[in-house]
């Protein structure tokens, strides 16, 4: 399952059933879990000093599609999910169920949490700290140096559930807190409560979620979107959502 013009380092360790295309490069210490896909074209653990030595770490089922770089250095969880041209720099952490768009660029030692979800041209800067469930949607950028150019690195925070609308830059140190929604060309540069909307240049608040509702003629509020949405996620995280759908009803 490599494909004849694939170079793979005897230092590499794939396991079972991996698949390596055509014209990819998997460097030394390199970790690439059972049942995962690595497209055309790929280079995978890219050496750099700056991984100061750590194994890049690839889940079980993870597809890389081509053209894609990953350093040395990063670990992520199970079932990581890449579109093409995507680069990922060292020393980021990611848990399962990952999904980079293509042309993802992660700028490297940055924390993200358990269904992460990247559209297409979404660059994340150094020492940004992403929660789980967080949505980021397409040309969004996430900077980190707040008097460039500068040595001082200031990472944005995500929190968990939090969804980020396309063509948004949040600002050096910001806090996006759990649940809000950062709405279209948006420069955020200040913290968001959680559970709010924040929008404009900059950023100011709107209203919070819960006033935001469906279009879809049923006149229920869009957020939380956990509430409603639920494609791709486990069956049991998605009955905890709806039990606490039916207790905030309750308490309604």
């Amino acid at each position: 399952m490599i494909h004849s013009t694939a170079i793979v380092s005897p230092r590499a360790q794939l396991g079972r059933d991996v698949s390596v295309g055509p014209f990819t490069i998997i460097h030394d210490d390199v970790v690439i879990g059972d049942g995962s896909t690595i497209d055309s074209h790929c280079e995978i653990g890219y050496p750099t000093a700056l991984a100061e030595g750590a194994k890049l770490e690839i889940g079980a089922k993870a597809l890389i599609r081509s053209h894609s770089i990953f350093y040395a250095g990063s670990r992520f969880g199970e079932r990581l999910v890449t579109g093409h041209r995507v680069t990922v720099r060292e020393r980021t952490h990611a848990g399962a169920n990952f999904q980079i768009g293509t042309l993802g660029d992660i700028q490297g030692h940055c924390e993200i949490g358990d269904y992460v979800r990247f559209h297409s041209n979404v660059h994340i800067g150094q020492h940004s700290k992403i929660g789980n469930f967080v949505w980021i949607f397409p040309y969004v950028v996430l900077t980190n140096d707040p008097h460039p150019p500068s040595h001082v690195m200031m990472g944005a925070t995500v929190e968990d559930y939090a969804a980020i609308a396309t063509m948004s830059i949040i600002l050096p140190g910001v806090r996006l807190g759990q649940g809000c929604l950062i709405g279209a060309h948006s420069s955020v540069n200040r913290d968001v409560a959680p559970d709010t909307v924040a929008a404009g240049a900059p950023a100011k608040f709107v209203c919070n979620t819960n006033a935001v509702k469906l279009k879809d003629g049923s006149g229920r509020t869009a957020y939380p979107w956990r509430h409603h949405f639920h494609r791709g996620y486990p069956e049991a995280v998605v009955q905890q959502w709806l039990a606490e759908a039916a207790a905030l009803a309750n308490l309604s």
